[in-house]
């Protein structure tokens, strides 16, 4: 059966710029405080009355109790800092990050990324392709 699905994702509520805590001489875009939580929850609730299905996705979508008490379900993609490292150097999006910075934004996923305070949730290995059986058992059982 086809299903209504709606992705809502936390980079699309990041706060203005002037708005954002900085570390050294960059934007913070890897804290909490750079995200529009309010219009974030205000989506996400939006969404859920529009569509059977709401994926809502981002580096610290689990931070804000708020949000996370809006959601059903939980599945956690860990990644360890090899392969985030290489991941990071590979993506130009916004130019070449120095390496400070690309630690930076570990320490921020290992601080800020944890869903662990929720012990509800599914944790899948982002370094292998995902197990579909399992990962269909999750999202079908209450």
């Amino acid at each position: 059966a086809t299903r209504s699905v709606s992705i809502v994702c936390q980079d699309d509520f990041v706060k203005p710029v002037e708005d954002i805590p900085k570390i050294l001489d960059r934007v913070d875009w890897e804290h909490p405080k750079s995200i529009d939580n309010q219009r974030l929850i205000k989506s996400i609730l939006s969404e859920s009355k529009a569509m059977e299905i709401v994926i809502a996705e981002g580096l610290m979508i689990f931070n804000e109790e708020k949000i996370n008490a809006l959601f059903d379900k939980r599945i956690f993609i860990s990644i360890d800092y090899e392969t985030f490292k290489q991941r990071k150097l590979d993506d130009n999006r916004w130019g070449n990050e120095p390496e400070w910075y690309i630690e930076h934004i570990w320490k921020s996923y290992l601080a800020f990324g944890s869903p662990f305070q929720k012990p509800d949730f599914l944790l899948l290995d982002g370094t292998k392709p995902f197990p579909d059986d399992q990962l269909l058992n999750f999202l079908e059982n209450d």
